[in-house]
């Protein structure tokens, strides 16, 4: 049986007259039915490869629901029989999106070997890290053997050089048997350039997005074409046993209808969860600040579990890197960085000088949940989006990534890492294919560096995206793992990462109880989760800033800090995670091998406990408490006096 009950070898046709069924040394005539669908007199079996010849062609042209294309994307089907693999997850009960750490990677890039059974090797690590969940980028055929994924053209059907549709399933099993959920970022939003013959059978597309042919949604026979995505949806999840989808760009699929395609989908999937018994959650990228996406059907919305929040990370990007091109600008306003912290949505029917208009809706912080956004320091569109795809290490400081690292993993929202980032990883990600075509090779390099040329960037500077060198150099390279500042940042999110699993008050998504205090032009930041602080200091001199209530642990930390009282004394690009009140209480939640985290230092060697205690913060008497940064504590001398102590960390 084919996606959606329907059997392999029959196929959605409207629009030719006649429709013949290929297999090896045969063809046979198919009959219509009364919407639009043609059966063979008889299904080819599993494991035979097929294809449709539309009216009098005799080309042979691939199943638009195809689960197999050996051959490739131009190339005849295959029938694949999704009850002959064998799992042994079946004690699987799913991994919830709220709590979750996530991790996005690329199969052609994330080993050398690019395959599936090759990233079965670095699982451990995963595991190891304390991932939750791995988000996959696309997987659907497409043309040529590298790629991004997002021009694929057979949704249903796994890329072939991966290792195909068993190996995928093997990956899933695997992922499970350490406790990892799988997402799988699918394309709704257009087709990709080659192989894309869906317009021969049927209405499937409608005019065109900035990608290619955009998908007929809400037009005549739109119904099928509807179905077509639903079912591709569900048979992931399904079939493939996957715990949920990332939707790519949802805001180029363009649906006029009362009820939206993702409001659909979303309920179509509600209910296969509640019949696999475990739950799928799925996951917008979307551009407009539409919190609707996000809101729950019953009170008006489409129902998606959470979208990527790109305005969390740009605030972010700007305050680490200082830059402030393009879409940025708008980033570099006083407070940006703890405005959008609180919010998640900077641009909230506010101007966006970027778009030249107005843009956005607000958050209602009281009803939704930091676990409707996903936030990240990078992910693959923020690296291979640049021209040269360079990484954030490469114009960051690591004091400086340790503190971004720090704020998405302590924040109230789902954080996801993108391959390679918790090492600070020197390899680029950048922008690569694999047309065989010669004409769209060309059209795809002079469309790449024609982009560029427009922002100062000269042609030799852009990396060819045709070139296998371009694929190479964007592989993680695992052997920098040896390396002292490599490992010393794995261990860094390695314990934020066990702090936020340890303490429930980290993974706190109510946004109505998260309260995020700044210094003047950001130098600082405090972020309040229940009775912790996490103090950063972005400044480039150290700080000592007055928390709301005495310090008690410090829990972690980037580089020497100590405390006295409610007074925290930070070195320049730096951060400090600390208990504060009932210090005891957070002691003894600490037993074990996250307690009071010692981090190595980046770029250095292990770091060393330091004594408890630190010099009392030089407090002039005549200036007054204002010398002295103030995250809402009280004006006490006798506090600012306490005793205290302090540990040495990441830097």
């Amino acid at each position: 049986m084919g996606v959606g009950g329907v059997n392999a070898g029959s196929v959605w046709a409207p629009q030719p007259n006649r429709v013949r069924l290929w297999t090896p040394g045969q063809v046979a005539e198919m009959t219509r039915d009364e919407r639009g669908w043609w059966h063979p007199p008889q299904p080819p079996a599993p494991g035979e490869d097929y294809a449709f010849l539309l009216d009098d062609d005799d080309t042979p042209l691939p199943d638009p629901r195809s689960l197999w294309q050996p051959h490739g994307v131009h190339g005849p089907s295959r029938v694949y029989d999704h009850g002959r693999f064998r799992w042994s997850d079946g004690s699987w009960t799913g991994r919830a999106l709220p709590g979750s750490v996530l991790y996005e990677l690329h199969i052609g890039t994330f080993t050398p070997g690019r395959t599936f059974d090759a990233a079965l090797e670095r699982l451990g690590h995963l595991a190891g890290l304390g991932i939750d969940m791995v988000e996959v980028m696309p997987v659907n055929a497409f043309d040529g053997t590298a790629g991004w994924g997002y021009d694929g053209v057979a949704w249903g059907a796994v890329h072939e050089p991966y290792g195909g549709p068993d190996a995928f399933k093997r990956f899933v099993d695997a992922c499970h048997a350490r406790g990892l959920g799988v997402l799988l970022d699918v394309v709704y939003n257009h087709i990709g350039p080659s192989g894309a013959y869906l317009d021969r059978f049927g209405p499937y597309f409608a005019g065109r997005n900035i990608w290619g042919p955009a998908l007929n949604v809400d037009g005549p026979g739109s119904d099928e074409v509807r179905r077509y995505v639903i079912d591709n949806a569900l048979g992931w999840l399904r079939d493939f046993h996957l715990d949920g989808l990332r939707l790519d760009a949802v805001h180029a699929i363009g649906d006029r209808r009362a009820v939206h395609l993702l409001e659909e989908l979303a309920a179509e999937v509600d209910a296969l969860a509640a019949g696999l018994r475990r739950p799928l959650s799925l996951i917008a990228e979307s551009d407009l600040n539409d919190p609707r996406l996000i809101t729950s059907r019953d009170a008006g919305g489409y129902g998606l579990a959470a979208q990527w929040c790109d305005d969390l990370h740009h605030a972010l990007h700007v305050a680490l890197s200082g830059e402030t091109r393009g879409y940025y600008a708008d980033f570099a306003a006083p407070g940006a960085l703890a405005d959008t912290l609180r919010s998640a949505f900077f641009h909230a029917g506010t101007w966006s000088s970027f778009r030249g208009r107005s843009h956005g809706r607000p958050v209602d912080v009281h009803r939704t949940p930091g676990s409707r956004f996903v936030c990240y320091l990078s992910n693959h569109d923020q690296i291979g989006n640049r021209a040269r795809g360079d990484r954030l290490p490469e114009s960051v400081p690591p004091g400086l990534l340790a503190c971004g690292a720090a704020i998405v993993l302590c924040s109230p929202y789902v954080p996801m890492i993108f391959m390679g980032e918790e090492w600070a990883a020197s390899t680029p990600w950048q922008f690569f294919a694999s047309f065989p075509d010669p004409g769209l090779a060309e059209a795809v390099r002079r469309g790449r560096r024609a982009e560029f040329a427009g922002h100062g960037w000269d042609d030799a500077a852009i990396p060819d995206p045709l070139s296998p060198r371009t694929v190479e150099r964007s592989t993680l390279d695992w052997t920098e793992l040896t390396a002292p500042r490599h490992r010393s940042m794995l261990e860094l999110y390695r314990s934020l990462i066990a702090l936020r699993h340890r303490h429930p008050e980290l993974a706190d998504p109510r946004l109505d109880r998260f309260t995020v205090e700044s210094g003047p032009g950001q130098r600082w930041l405090v972020l309040h989760r229940g009775p912790l602080r996490l103090a950063c200091n972005l400044s480039a001199e150290p700080v000592t800033i007055r928390l709301d209530r005495p310090a008690g642990t410090i829990l972690l930390a980037s580089a020497e800090a100590c405390h006295r009282g409610p007074f925290l004394e930070l070195p320049a690009e730096s951060f400090a995670l600390v208990t504060t009140g009932d210090a005891s209480r957070h002691q003894a939640m600490e037993a074990g091998p996250a307690a009071d985290v010692t981090a190595p230092a980046a770029g250095d060697g292990p770091g060393t406990p330091r004594p408890a205690g630190c010099p009392a913060p030089d407090i002039p008497d005549a200036g007054g408490p204002d010398d002295i940064p103030d995250a809402g504590g009280p004006d006490d001398r006798e506090d600012r006096a306490a005793p205290g102590g302090g540990r040495r960390g990441v830097r």
